[in-house]
């Protein structure tokens, strides 16, 4: 049996040799391997459990900077953590709590997926995305297009377009409306509190009003005027900022609600966990040291020395589901370098919820 487990982790799971010794404690750990007496699972699961917070613990320095994790095994309730409580900048991840709210509004009634909206000039915003880029074309009085509902949240979460997540959030009710969800869902420990335009504008440095229009142009004059000295005491400041943030703890719960609890109508449930299962950005983050074809629905956030990657890992062989949210603050290092450290936690993880059963 110890042989067949130990081919397991070297064939079926592509064991890189660098991690072999932490897959060879788990084994000693659970199957009697490296002790004279056998014990009862009971006192080898804490053990195994205190080997995988270390492991994760020991990825932080990878991240360079801090490193927050929230991970639950949806069937089994099986937890791991590092930092659950601490708040972290969102970025883009918080365009779940803002597509949640927007879904509830439609199975309310008061909209429909297939209702179209107009996008004008003063809808562009910077950032990520496409419609600015497609639509502020020099010369034009308004960009001319009209966009579903649908199709807006499928632009914020598949390739986290920004203008479209300002859409999306004002058709939500603003930032009020999705903490009254959150709150109605009983979430604690996520904050929504700005649009992505001004998000980015504090990010920068920019003093942005919240209370008017501004076109993407006016935006790009003033972001050109910034020293990098007025940027880099800009972002620090923004790393401390509470607003827009999360607690590793929060997202999980989200994240499990959406999955597992009947506070969405079926269509709109389906239709935003297909959308996450589709997501096009972070390839090398939760997914990036994953089995080939492993499932997992996410969503992405970037932002400074912030990089996160929050989401859904279904495992191999029924062996269930997994919340997972990875969350890298104050990073020093580049964002290949925390994406590899988010890409390894989520490894380690897979593997101790498929092995320990």
């Amino acid at each position: 049996m110890k042989v067949f487990v130990l081919l397991y982790c070297v064939i079926i799971l592509n064991l890189n040799p660098m991690k072999f010794k932490f897959y060879f404690l788990i084994l000693a750990t659970t199957s009697g391997y490296a002790q004279t007496k056998k014990e009862p699972v009971a006192v080898a699961a804490p053990s195994t459990l205190q080997r995988l917070e270390q492991e994760i613990a020991r990825l932080t320095t990878l991240s360079g900077g801090k490193l927050g994790v929230y991970a639950q095994h949806i069937e089994r309730g099986r937890k791991v953590t590092q930092l659950p409580l601490e708040n972290f900048p969102m970025a883009s991840s918080y365009k779940i709590p803002i597509a949640v709210e927007l879904l509830t509004k439609v199975d309310s009634g008061k909209y429909s997926l297939d209702q179209m909206i107009d996008v004008g000039f003063d809808d562009l915003h910077p950032g990520s995305g496409i419609l600015s880029e497609r639509f502020n074309w020099p010369g034009a009085k308004r960009p001319g297009v009209a966009l579903s509902i649908r199709s807006l949240l499928e632009l914020m979460l598949l390739i986290s377009d920004n203008s479209a997540t300002d859409i999306c959030l004002r058709l939500a009710g603003g930032p009020g409306a999705v903490n009254a969800c959150l709150k109605r869902w009983n979430v604690n420990g996520i904050r929504v509190d700005r649009p992505t335009a001004w998000l980015i504008a504090d990010f920068l440095g920019i003093n942005l009003p919240m209370n008017q229009p501004w076109p993407r142009i006016a935006f790009d004059s003033l972001a050109k005027k910034l020293t990098d000295e007025q940027q880099k005491i800009a972002a620090k400041k923004f790393d401390e900022d509470p607003r827009d943030c999360s607690t590793p703890e929060g997202m999980g719960d989200l994240l499990l609600k959406i999955h597992s609890k009947p506070l969405l109508k079926t269509e709109s449930q389906r239709l935003l966990l297909d959308i996450m299962k589709r997501c096009e950005s972070g390839k090398a983050r939760l997914k990036g040291s994953l089995p080939p074809d492993t499932e997992v629905l996410h969503k992405t956030g970037t932002i400074g020395m912030t990089t996160n990657d929050v989401g859904i890992i279904t495992l191999p062989n029924d062996a269930g589901h997994v919340i997972i949210a990875v969350f890298v603050k104050s990073s020093v290092k580049e964002i290949p370098e925390r994406e590899r450290a988010i890409a390894e936690v989520a490894r380690v993880i897979h593997d101790y919820f498929v092995l320990i059963r």
